[in-house]
């Protein structure tokens, strides 16, 4: 066998015609593997099993995946029912090679018994088969498939999330356990060896290894996180349940240390220099980690816009110690009470941030755009700034509400602002004509007091300056793709595949539940204009979340699949690198296309080596929001607790979301927390449960249904289910529906969705409430 590649002579043979079944020894002789070859040649064999390409049959003889397996690789996620869902990876060459459909095959239920030892977050690889016969065909808002859809059996475990447990420790006797909180392990895990935990401490335990689900897990206590309740210990159990890294390496850290705190100056000399223009920075109050600032002058033919982005490419080198725990880490992740940074604060808070009066080094998208908003031409240059300005968007926010500047400010600042708010205008509505989607989801900030208890949730304000920034990075990171593609130049996109036509069919028949006639929902203008109709309307929110639920999850790839949420055929992520390493991979593959590209660009992976980077990078986003929404929704819930059990609780307004003979299924939009009404706490009279129209009905007339708003107060909270009890707190506001509902099957979250169209104005909005997304979150 002629150089190093055991693999692929080998899968050209197994698919000849002519190959039948054979043994680890008859293959290596038919391929003529030598003897000093043949432990790699064994480890490869174990390795085409383990990614699935191939099987060891009947005496031990192996043979391709049959097709009629339907065998995929993908994520197990468990539902607090205990049954999970299995999402296959849409990227994964294996599962492109069954020619199965995965767009019809986004979400596959695995009953409990089904998951093998699986945990939640797993990548396993699970076979397929039809649903049997008789099963119940309802669709309630992505909890149950269709009598059509297949259900998936859990084959092998490819790679566990983290292998690591958060549970209570319980000593009996000589018997030590470990109740544990994940969904996926229905009981406890018995505990090996010694521990210094007390009866009741929450604890994190490292799963030993576990092959049949009949026989009860062991493991053993690595860490003692504290007592429940006590400051910090829900976060940490949180932090070690996702495996997440809460800090760096000693040699990560020695490099970091070992960076110069100031740009070299033959760097400097070599790039093309704008620390005479007045580049400024936008960000959070609280931000220091700034990726990017902006520049732009109206001129003749439209405007020019300068997208300074810190050169993080410069710092961070492919193979050494600070790139290979970035690739790890993936992305920083923001927990309500802290953030765990990609990069170690000496780059992400340090030398490349672009903070105000000192110099940093940046890789520019540099843009001529017409009146129309259409980006006419786009260069690229590594570039050296001096930001002129360091502002908050509320700051920002109040000159363009026709505020001074704040003192010892550019004089031209506050015109600066105001033109980008009129190129942005202008960008915005270009978008939404070409058909990028309006979403707009209430989201909301939890405050925390110095021992992490929550004290205060506010909403999160959208403004024009957010809006301005946005703009600006998203036509970056269009520009940038572009260019990609043009050249054929390697790189990882941002993707965001086209829904399920079925999926949409069931929205589309979600939507007429609430007297809407929404056409042909394939069809974007038909879409957008739902979302329009429904707009002020009490069943908004509905209508939106029904269509977040439809779409497919956003994610990286090695292919330029396109962007359904924006409408773009190329889009990629170039904005923040800080935070994010794919826009590091992006920020190399740019380099030899820049005006003045270094004298030895950096290496990127070649495509097969992207293609795996793309799937661990959407694997860790996917972590990191779970992680954040976890610790977000925990002080939500410490929050409502601690209100409702005071002398005056809170009414807050609610939406009957579903009416099910149990009683109402009800969310608080502005919180985006979603809970029960029970029967017998509907208010007094006799009520029916009317199953063909699924609402509730009193004999006096009265009807309660989906769609209503309703004064909520808070009864009781689960805090380990996250579920609350409501009960009425006054009349339901009535909202019209037409006919008994069909719930759709799907699952998703929230994408990398483009912020509503700002409403016709003269200038820009005053404090209009959008679903902002904090720093970390932009759609860039």
């Amino acid at each position: 066998m002629p150089g190093n590649n055991l693999r692929d002579p080998l899968l050209e043979f197994m698919r000849s015609s002519s190959y039948q079944p054979m043994t680890k020894s008859e293959l290596a002789r038919h391929l003529a593997v030598p003897p000093d070859r043949r432990a790699a040649w064994r480890t490869e064999l174990e390795t085409l099993v383990a990614e699935g390409l191939i099987g060891q049959g009947k005496n031990a003889r192996y043979e391709l995946r049959s097709r009629s397996e339907m065998q995929l690789a993908g994520t197990l996620k468990f539902h607090p029912k205990g049954h999970a869902f299995f999402f296959p990876d849409a990227t994964d060459d294996q599962n492109l090679a069954t020619a199965l459909d995965l767009a019809a095959l986004s979400r596959i239920r695995v009953a409990r018994h089904d998951a093998a030892t699986a945990l939640d977050g797993d990548r396993v690889l699970v076979s397929l088969r039809p649903a049997k016969p008789g099963r119940d065909s309802r669709r309630r808002f992505g909890d149950d498939p269709s009598a059509d859809d297949p259900i998936g059996k859990v084959d092998r475990i490819l790679k566990r999330r983290s292998g690591r447990l958060v549970g209570v420790f319980r000593q009996h006797g000589r018997h030590a356990s470990v109740t544990c909180d994940d969904k996926a392990i229905n009981g406890s895990i018995d505990i090996l060896g010694e521990t210094t935990a007390q009866n009741g401490q929450l604890v994190v335990v490292d799963l030993a290894p576990w092959a049949e689900r009949t026989v009860t897990p062991r493991g053993r206590i690595i860490e003692v996180l504290g007592w429940p309740g006590e400051q910090g210990v829900d976060m940490l159990g949180v932090i070690n349940r996702f495996g997440l890294r809460t800090s760096f390496p000693e040699a990560v850290l020695a490099a970091a240390r070992a960076t110069p705190e100031a740009p070299e100056p033959a760097e400097i000399a070599r790039r093309k220099d704008w620390r005479n223009k007045l580049v400024i920075t936008i960000d959070p109050a609280d931000a220091k980690d700034h990726d990017d600032a902006i520049w732009l002058e109206k001129t003749a033919r439209g405007w020019t816009l300068a997208v300074h982005i810190a050169d993080v490419s410069h710092y961070v080198k492919p193979g050494t110690a600070l790139d290979h725990e970035a690739l790890e880490r993936g992305n920083s992740t923001y927990l309500v009470d802290r953030v765990l940074p990609m990069l170690p604060t000496e780059l992400s808070n340090g030398i490349c941030s672009l903070k105000p009066n000192v110099d940093r080094l940046t890789k520019c998208a540099l843009l001529d755009i017409a009146p129309d908003g259409e980006i006419k031409k786009a260069r690229f240059i590594d570039a050296v700034i001096h930001s002129r300005a360091k502002l908050s968007y509320a700051q920002a926010q109040a000159i363009l509400d026709g505020k001074p500047a704040p003192a010892g400010a550019d004089p031209a600042l506050a015109e600066t602002l105001r033109e980008g708010w009129r190129l942005a205008n202008v960008l915005r509505q270009r978008r939404f004509r070409h058909g990028a989607l309006d979403l707009e989801m209430p989201e909301i900030r939890v405050l925390l007091d110095e021992h992490g208890h929550a004290t205060r949730v506010e909403p999160v304000i959208h403004t024009a300056s957010h809006q301005l920034v946005e703009e600006c990075m998203l036509a970056a990171n269009d520009a940038v793709a572009r260019v990609l593609r043009e050249r054929q130049k390697p790189a990882i996109h941002r993707i965001h595949e086209d829904p399920d036509p079925s999926r949409l069919m069931d929205y589309t028949a979600t939507a007429k539940l609430y007297g809407y006639h929404p056409g042909d929902l394939t069809n974007r203008a038909q879409l957008q204009k739902l979302l329009d109709d429904s707009k002020g309307s009490p069943e908004e929110h509905v209508i939106k979340l029904g269509l977040l639920k439809s779409l497919k999850r956003a994610a990286y790839s090695a292919e330029a699949l396109g962007h359904y949420g924006l409408a773009k055929g190329d889009y990629c992520h170039f904005t923040s690198p800080i935070r994010r390493y794919a826009d590091l991979i992006v920020h190399r593959a740019l380099q030899p296309l820049l005006v003045n590209p270094p004298n030895a660009p950096d290496r990127t992976p070649p495509v097969a080596e992207m293609r795996d980077i793309s799937r661990h990078l959407s694997d860790t986003e996917r972590v990191s929001a779970e992680a954040e929404g976890e610790t977000k929704q925990l002080k939500l819930l410490e929050y409502l607790q601690r209100v409702a059990a005071s002398d005056d609780p809170p009414v807050f307004d609610g939406l009957i979301t579903e009416a099910r003979p149990m009683g109402l299924m009800v969310e608080i939009p502005s919180l985006g927390v979603r809970g029960v009404v029970k029967r017998e706490d509907l208010p007094d009279g006799r009520w029916r449960f009317e199953a063909h129209r699924m609402a509730w009905a009193s004999f006096d007339g009265r009807t309660i249904q989906a769609g209503m708003r309703v004064p909520l107060r808070v009864m009781a909270i689960d805090t380990e289910r996250r579920f609350v009890d409501f009960t009425l707190a006054g009349k339901p506001t009535t909202a019209v529906r037409l006919v008994p509902p069909r719930r759709s099957a799907t699952v998703s979250k929230k994408h990398d969705q483009p912020k509503p169209k700002p409403a016709a104005t003269a200038g820009p909005p005053q404090h209009r409430k959008h679903a902002h997304k904090a720093k970390h979150r932009r759609p860039k």
